[in-house]
């Protein structure tokens, strides 16, 4: 993808307010597919030190969303389910969706998280509705 494209779509999400502001951030993206990041700040850690899960959370939502809606028409989340697997390690949480399954009005995804020494930190999957 060129980069001003990625660049485009970058500013296009930019609308996305609580993600961003909470350091999310598009690297790239294709057909069905979006990976982004986010650094981890003290912003982002819970009590005992470890990244609170609402974070994890909003990357990856905020990465199914880029990657459902980058090219075609409105998806709204129907549905989302995720599941923490450990620690992150590192310094930032990185985020891959990949669709599954699309149909007229209905898409599935699945969003693997992890941070960027490989550590698996969760896995999210959402279903999606076209509006």
């Amino acid at each position: 993808m060129e980069t001003q494209e990625l660049n485009e779509i970058r500013k296009r999400f930019s609308h996305d307010r609580f993600a961003t502001v909470n350091g999310a951030f598009i690297e790239a993206v294709a057909d069905g597919y979006a990976k982004c990041s986010m650094p981890i700040t003290d912003d982002h850690k819970n009590a005992l030190g470890a990244v609170m899960g609402g974070a994890i959370f909003t990357l990856a939502d905020f990465t199914f969303a880029v990657a459902a809606n980058w090219q075609q028409n409105p998806v709204v989340s129907l549905n989302a389910s995720i599941t923490f697997l450990g620690k992150a390690k590192g310094n930032t949480l990185i985020a891959e969706a990949k669709k599954i399954r699309s149909g007229r009005t209905t898409c599935y995804y699945t969003v693997e998280i992890t941070d960027e020494l490989g550590s698996q930190v969760a896995h999210m999957t959402s279903n999606g509705f076209a509006v």
